[in-house]
């Protein structure tokens, strides 16, 4: 491939800026995951049965959102060919809708009673997550029209990965003094959701002033011309990689889930101390920095899917063997605590870079189909991590009832506690191979396919010029 001029490199200013739409994003969408459910029931009062109710629907709308707003992004970009770019205008409309949203659902229900509250919550948050998918979708997809190899990838992946740590740890930094200060007040929440709202539309700003799509050049053609809905359903038949992703995505987000979900019972019932939870994010954070840092450098030498899978069987093998371990020896919760970290953080470098995969699996899309599909393929493997989310969160609450969980018991039982450790350690494991398995047979894009996507990308490169 030929070398980069230095107006073609991607830039430290690129890579910041494409961190700060994740560190933005997450300044809101980080109190939806962590203190939502307080808002909703020590402020608002929400019945439980009825909020079980809302929850359902607002995941299906949280499931079919992000594929449809991807779709119409591709579509209207198909007519248009906007000069300003497919996606930064996207940015720039919805950064002030996702702020303004945001502080309506934490302030204007508290206003209201009874069922006109009910309603009222409701919409506020159907605007919300649509507001925020409006931002996501092309701030993911950004990745693929600034990215142009392996290496470029793997470092705009890791910016992503520091921007969303950054982010998800500032609103848990201001919301606790908050309601420490004020209690579970409506005005605790509207303070905080004004906080946090305005410092990530700051950072949002900065994502669109500080990215380029660099690989969004193409002229009106039949195939762009020609960009359906229905596309993605042949995106399925057609694109083995995106296929692979989709396959990863359900897998490795049913592992986050699983884990994250019962990582409370393990801590508490198998090793009788749930205070030693704090000391392992702690730990983790740091050895995620380590990956972030080194893995662009990796991922150069090695190749970017090479890197994944040796990670991911890495992950298992030490899910594994903690496992085996735990039912031959006693275990201290230091022990695990470390082993189980390096686990997760193994398993965690496909999580880091699968953004830069997505770019891949569109570019290889694009080269054969004709179609450059970026908004639908990010939106549809969203619904796939959504999807893994939702079974692995499920799943594990049903499984503590399979293995005889009781919370009333002071001890549990021995089989209990080695369904526990199955479930915590052995579970994640299985799903990691299942990954691995996708990235090993599924996915098919060797060195010459890249080669010839390359090749296809700098003749269209070359058509456009003349």
């Amino acid at each position: 491939m030929a070398e980069k001029t230095k107006e073609r490199r991607l830039t430290m200013r690129h890579k910041v800026g494409y961190a700060m739409g994740d560190l933005g994003g997450c300044m809101t969408f980080a109190l939806m995951g962590s203190m939502v459910t307080r808002y909703y029931t020590n402020v608002l009062q929400v019945d439980t049965v009825i909020l079980a109710t809302m929850l359902l629907i607002w995941n299906i709308w949280d499931a079919v959102n992000d594929p449809l707003m991807g779709a119409l992004m591709d579509k209207i970009y198909s007519k248009s060919h906007n000069k300003h770019g497919k996606f930064r205008p996207w940015l720039l409309r919805s950064a002030p809708l996702v702020a303004i949203t945001f502080i309506v659902f934490w302030t204007v229900p508290t206003f209201f009673e009874g069922t006109t509250m009910l309603v009222v919550l409701f919409f506020c948050k159907i605007l919300y997550e649509g507001c925020y998918t409006m931002f996501n979708i092309p701030m993911g997809s950004m990745l693929s029209a600034m990215a142009d190899d392996d290496e470029e990838r793997a470092s705009l992946s890791s910016a992503r990965g520091f921007g969303s740590m950054i982010g998800n740890v500032i609103p848990l930094i201001i919301m606790p003094q908050l309601l420490s200060a004020y209690g579970d007040t409506a005005a605790a929440f509207r303070i905080g959701s004004i906080v946090c709202a305005g410092i990530g539309f700051v950072f949002c700003l900065l994502h669109y002033f500080w990215t380029e799509e660099r690989n969004i050049s193409d002229t009106p053609t039949e195939e762009s011309n020609n960009v359906k809905f229905t596309d993605i359903i042949d995106v399925f038949r057609t694109n083995r990689p995106f296929l692979a992703l989709c396959i990863h995505g359900v897998c490795i987000c049913t592992m986050q889930y699983v884990s994250s979900t019962l990582s409370t019972y393990m801590y508490s019932d198998v090793l009788g101390d749930v205070g030693m939870m704090s000391y392992a994010s702690v730990l983790t954070m740091p050895l995620s920095i380590v990956v972030l840092m080194i893995c662009p450098r990796i991922s150069k030498k090695l190749g970017l899917i090479p890197m994944i899978r040796h990670s991911l069987l890495i992950s298992c093998g030490l899910y594994v063997s903690l496992f085996l371990f735990q039912l031959v020896f006693p275990t201290s919760v230091i022990v695990y605590m470390v082993w189980s970290s390096l686990a997760s953080t193994m398993g965690g470098i496909s999580i880091y870079m699968q953004w830069g995969l997505v770019a891949e699996a569109i570019d290889y899309n694009e080269f054969v189909t004709g179609k450059r599909t970026e908004g639908s393929i990010y939106g549809t493997f969203n619904l796939a991590r959504r999807i893994g989310q939702t079974v692995g969160n499920s799943a594990a609450v049903l499984a503590l009832g399979w293995i005889g969980y009781d919370a009333n018991l002071a001890v549990q039982s021995s089989g209990t506690i080695v369904g526990i450790k199955a479930l915590c350690v052995l579970v994640p494991g299985i799903f990691v191979i299942g990954s691995w398995l996708a990235f090993r047979f599924v996915w098919n894009i060797t060195p010459e396919v890249q080669q010839q996507i390359a090749d296809f990308k700098a003749k269209k490169t070359q058509d456009v010029a003349k």
